[in-house]
């Protein structure tokens, strides 16, 4: 299915934008991640911020290389962005200080740059619209 410049863009900024992610959750931003990892996740908090910036690292540079399946590259980071919703919502419940967000109303309006995030994935590689037959 053709995607568009824009989307092609948008796309390509996505891919990167999570690859940078990626690698700094294995890497100078680990602490930062480690404090949005939700308590009750019944996981090793450090195992989930490596195993988060692997999977980022990989669908960001999905997201850039692999164009025959963007499609479905798109679900799966839209996916992962609803995964991860709950370390936002974490740091917001629990007041945890993290990225420079350090007030409560940051912390809440950061919340709703996800759905943003989700239909990013979603917009930028065409995977919101109906195939034609």
């Amino acid at each position: 299915m053709h995607t568009s410049r824009l989307q092609n863009i948008a796309r390509i900024v996505l891919g990167a934008f999570l690859t940078f992610a990626g690698v700094s959750h294995v890497t100078f931003n680990r602490h930062e991640f480690l404090a949005q990892v939700p308590k009750w996740l019944p996981i090793d908090p450090d195992l989930t911020v490596i195993l988060s910036g692997i999977v980022e690292i990989s669908l960001g540079l999905a997201l850039i290389f692999v164009i025959q399946y963007r499609k479905w590259v798109g679900i799966a980071a839209a996916v992962f962005f609803v995964l991860i919703f709950p370390g936002n919502i974490s740091q917001y419940v629990n007041k945890v200080d993290a990225f420079g967000l350090n007030t409560d109303n940051a912390r809440f309006i950061r919340l709703f740059f996800q759905p943003l995030l989700i239909l990013w994935a979603l917009w930028s590689t065409n995977a919101l619209k109906k195939k034609h037959h």
